[in-house]
């Protein structure tokens, strides 16, 4: 008797006061598991890409910045973008492209200088939609994270209901007690899904509008070199 009193107080002293993520995870059903196991990771990832794509743009933002005010002074631009560094530059490879078309267009002397300005400002067009295809590419994944982890989580939230009703179903019990574990964990796989999601969305929204302010950077800068390329063909 004073085994089983003791055995009991032990048992409502250890029971939990709060949720704990991590029972709630080992307790919940397979399926239920595999979902939670999926949206972490693509949690995981989509912090990833929020650190890089950051440190990417800060390290695009200051090469850019001086790439253009060297430019603008440099005597020799073609000299200032054969060099490695500057290749690296999404306005060294935009400026690049024009030149190159320039070259191309008069290696046998000027013949149409409108079509030669129209071929180099196509040319540093084309270069400067590459670069901002090349910088949005992996923001493809926050928005499918955004728009899809919800829905995840849904799954996960619909089959632990299921589960519990199954449950009252197999016991003829119908009490909190049998039920509250299998809705707990899954309300936790939506809780999960919306944790994936939001900050996806957040991210995508903002690092869109990161892009296509870079863009128009870039189209600016194209525009400046195509007029200071017109100008110097009409000297020619």
């Amino acid at each position: 008797m004073i085994l089983t009193t003791l055995a009991a107080a032990a048992s409502e002293s250890a029971a939990p006061t709060r949720l704990d993520p991590v029972r709630l995870f080992l307790d919940a059903d397979i399926v239920v598991q595999l979902v939670i196991l999926g949206l972490v990771l693509a949690s995981i990832w989509v912090w990833m890409i929020i650190v890089s794509f950051s440190m990417r743009m800060g390290t695009v933002n200051r090469g850019s910045t001086a790439f253009e005010s060297a430019f603008w002074e440099a005597d020799d631009p073609a000299r200032l973008i054969s060099g490695k560094s500057r290749r690296d530059t999404p306005f060294a490879r935009v400026a690049g492209a024009g030149i190159a078309e320039l070259d191309a267009s008069t290696a046998d002397g000027v013949r149409d200088r409108d079509g030669t300005r129209q071929r180099v400002a196509l040319a540093m067009e084309g270069q400067v939609a590459q670069e901002a295809d090349q910088l949005s590419d992996r923001l493809n994944f926050l928005a499918t994270t955004g728009s899809v982890a919800p829905f995840v989580g849904l799954f996960g939230t619909v089959w632990g209901i299921m589960n519990s009703f199954f449950q009252i179903g197999s016991q003829q019990n119908s009490s909190l007690a049998v039920v509250a574990p299998g809705i707990s964990e899954a309300l936790f796989a939506t809780a999960i899904g919306l944790f994936a999601a939001i900050p996806a969305v957040i991210a995508y929204n903002r690092f869109s509008h990161r892009v296509n302010g870079y863009e128009a950077r870039m189209q600016r800068f194209a525009d400046k070199v195509a007029a200071q390329i017109g100008r110097e063909l009409e000297r020619t």
